[in-house]
């Protein structure tokens, strides 16, 4: 089958077609027809060298890709509530770019026939994420502040509908006037333009009233870690969480305990792919009982900048590296749908 390997790493030419053997579904897990992969910024990081597979990973073939969806192609042994020709969506630990994945069954999610597999291949890793770290992890209260770092991304635009749905009120940072735009028209209800403001006392003043400074931001998701950690933590409110689900900016920081300590501060930092088998099927059920509704009647918007043909992936890696996407980055591997 073909598939996007990396044999070694570096800028986004070193991703290249192969030919490798197809995958056979082991017992608990089943072997999906990709028809379109999301593109992450995990999948960057592995292709520079700073994100390597977890244990139990290809050895032999790196492929990268972290969800995708199509139709299942085999059944393992032991595997029910599933068949031949089903529609689903995945999120998996490696192997996107490529025909075919093979995917323990409890990460799979069902999609309806009115859904194009296209846009359902934007959603499993951005509602996952959010919904595990928002709303499992900071706990998330409806009429809460909600400040996301980086609101066009495809964590940010779900994150901007996940928590307005769940009746929370969000400010987002951008780099552009142009994102800063899509993100109101999605429901941010503050915009915050961190080339030209300090997120810090903007912050403050949004969740402020009568002119007042407020106490900040209840949670914070945050994909820049070292660089943000200091100014997160002034951003926070009382009893404020702040989840790290990236490191953008750096991996090492000091946390001022005195600040942290009166303030009753939680730091949470997680990621999802090195989770688990057990863990990530809980999260992905989590989700099929809850925001995937959502997302199935519209109600939540899988947001898709682009598409690229799976030989194109180098052009799409470029494109995130930009920085000019709004939402999720997509390789077509299936001509149908």
């Amino acid at each position: 089958m073909r598939a996007i390997t990396l044999t070694e790493h570096g800028a986004p030419d070193v991703l290249a077609v192969s030919d490798i053997p197809a995958p056979q579904a082991r017992p608990g897990s089943v072997v999906v027809d990709v028809h379109t992969a999301g593109v992450n910024r995990a999948d960057l990081l592995q292709r520079q060298g700073h994100y390597n597979p977890p244990a139990g990973a290809n050895t032999e073939h790196e492929v990268p890709g972290l969800e995708v969806a199509g139709t299942i192609a085999q059944v393992g042994e032991g595997v029910s509530g599933w068949s031949v020709g089903d529609r689903v969506a995945a999120l998996l630990t490696e192997g996107g770019y490529a025909e075919q994945v093979e995917v323990p069954a409890g990460q799979l999610l069902a999609v309806p026939d009115h859904l194009p597999l296209e846009q359902a291949a934007a959603l499993p890793e951005v509602l996952c994420t959010v919904h595990s770290n928002v709303f499992t992890g900071a706990g998330l209260r409806p009429g809460e502040w909600l400040l996301v770092h980086g609101g066009g991304s495809g964590i940010g635009t779900a994150a901007i509908q996940m928590a307005k749905a769940h009746g929370a009120k969000v400010a987002v940072t951008v780099g552009s006037d142009r994102k800063g735009d899509f993100c109101r028209e999605l429901g941010a209800d503050a915009v915050i333009n961190y080339r030209e403001e300090d997120f810090v006392e903007r912050i403050r003043e949004i969740t402020g009233t009568d002119g007042q400074h407020g106490d900040g931001a209840d949670v914070i998701l945050d994909v820049v870690g070292a660089k943000y950690l200091d100014r997160n933590l002034k951003a926070l409110a009382l009893d404020g969480r702040l989840t790290i689900i990236g490191l953008q900016g750096g991996t090492k920081a000091e946390a001022n305990l005195g600040r942290m300590l009166p303030r009753r501060l939680t730091v949470m930092a997680t990621t999802l792919r090195a989770r688990p088998a057990d863990q990530k099927a809980q999260i992905v059920q989590d989700v099929a009982g809850s925001v995937w509704r959502q997302a199935m009647d519209g109600e939540i918007r899988a947001i898709v900048d682009s598409e690229f043909p799976l030989e194109d992936a180098a052009a799409a890696h470029q494109r995130m590296e930009d920085g000019e996407n709004i939402g999720k980055i997509l390789l077509r591997v299936a001509a149908d749908s």
